[in-house]
């Protein structure tokens, strides 16, 4: 931990975005910051060798629906100061995740074993800023109230390649009424920087999701009688991608434990 600073207990939804990595990097939260620091921007992580970086640049700006690019650091610097004071990208998630040759090897809660002065990190932007300005109208989250991940589901979308990386949209899910599907159509669209719009909204089976009890990263969550299931693009594409694209090396964010920025939600608004 940095000698500047000392954290002592759980972060909440009041906690400052510097008590939440500090929080992570002294190994004192290691599960998904879904509601934390409810101010503030979150971030899905890849990083990459500075060998491949140029060409997961073309893919997110070809992708910007599931790769909305919030930060990219300069090659083996851990900072990324546009994004907050004393940022460790190393430490201040709170679950990582390690790729070797497309396969997943292990999840540590701090990468500076493996760190190298040519890797290279892109912060894409994370739809839990979205979830405040739906809560903050009024539209109740299933997952929130009940401590969960968000529910995350590859599809049958293909993103748009940009070689080596190519392979499926990966879209998460929160159930709502027909009217409140709609207003978070409205609300969504003003937050590109953070996946904007929904991609679909309905019959899972439309966009290849089989089983939609059966999330394939975070926690499931039940769909009413009355609800729509709500489907926007994901940051967690990124990992399907890397699967596919059979990289040697790679490290990523593990489903819903983000970097929490010190951006304000209310300034990703585009409106």
């Amino acid at each position: 931990m940095s000698s500047r600073h000392s954290f002592e207990q759980q972060p909440g939804p009041s906690s400052s975005a510097l008590a939440v990595r500090l929080a992570a990097r002294s190994g004192a939260l290691n599960t998904h910051t879904s509601g934390l620091a409810s101010a503030h921007a979150q971030g899905n992580l890849v990083i990459l060798p500075k060998s491949h970086a140029g060409d997961f640049l073309r893919f997110c700006q070809a992708n910007p629906k599931p790769c909305p690019l919030l930060g990219v650091s300069e090659a083996g610097d851990p900072a990324l100061p546009v994004l907050g004071e004393d940022i460790d990208i190393r430490t201040d998630l709170p679950r990582y995740r390690v790729w070797r040759e497309g396969e997943l090897v292990d999840e540590p809660t701090d990468v500076r074993a493996l760190w190298r002065d040519d890797l290279v990190s892109f912060v894409i932007g994370c739809s839990f800023t979205f979830e405040h300005a739906l809560m903050a109208e009024g539209i109740a989250l299933r997952h929130v109230a009940q401590g969960r991940n968000v529910a995350m589901y590859r599809t049958s979308i293909e993103t748009v390649p940009a070689d080596p990386f190519r392979g499926p949209m990966v879209v998460s899910m929160r159930p709502l009424r027909a009217a409140d599907a709609i207003r978070a159509v409205q609300i969504t669209s003003r937050f590109p920087a953070v996946h904007g719009a929904p991609v679909h909204i309905g019959d899972p089976a439309l966009i290849g999701i089989r089983a939609i009890g059966v999330p394939d990263y975070g926690d499931a969550v039940e769909v009413m009688p009355d609800e729509l299931p709500v489907f926007w693009a994901c940051g967690v594409t990124p990992q399907a991608v890397l699967a596919a694209a059979r990289l040697p090396f790679a490290i990523t964010h593990a489903p819903g434990a983000m970097l929490v920025t010190d951006l304000l939600h209310h300034r990703l608004a585009a409106f």
